[in-house]
């Protein structure tokens, strides 16, 4: 359990070293928010690409109803169904 966290901790750490060097908050927050949609897709077993490109084909907007943004959450059915690494 433990270095199953350490595995999972470790890209964020080494990343850290990286935020330094975000020139305002703004761009701080868009990387922060970046390695969060990477992260989650990753312990959701998504195949990262797809995930992403799933993500631009279906931008959020301030439109969209909460069902239709919980169909973009990586647990959601739909995209568990179309991400899902085939190797897994």
């Amino acid at each position: 359990m433990v270095l199953k966290f350490f595995v999972v901790v470790r890209p964020v750490t080494v990343e850290r070293r990286n935020w330094l060097f975000s020139d305002t908050p703004d761009g701080a927050t868009a990387n922060a928010l970046y390695l969060t949609i990477v992260e989650m897709a990753k312990a959701y077993g998504l195949n990262l690409y797809e995930y992403l490109k799933y993500l631009l084909e279906n931008r959020p907007s301030h439109e969209m109803t909460d069902n239709q943004l919980a169909n973009l959450a990586p647990w959601s059915e739909t995209v568990q169904t179309l991400c899902r690494n085939k190797t897994e």
